[in-house]
């Protein structure tokens, strides 16, 4: 299954990479990819995607719809 979540307030690849390790480490999620340019998100695997809104914004970062 693939989630597509749009985050705002990432600017650099350090950001990036702080949203990719949050969401990696969220159960069940088995590949991350985060498009600096487009804000957003690809997340593959089972997780819930309150769990990774959460876990974006307990990184920092805003989800917007």
């Amino acid at each position: 299954m693939s989630t597509i979540i749009n985050i705002t307030g990432m600017s650099c690849n350090h950001c990036k990479m702080a949203v990719e390790k949050a969401l990696k480490a969220v159960p069940g999620v088995k590949e991350v990819e985060v498009n600096l340019e487009k804000g957003q998100a690809v997340i593959e695997g089972t997780a819930e995607q309150e769990q990774l809104v959460k876990a974006v914004e307990e990184a920092g970062y805003e989800v917007v719809s």
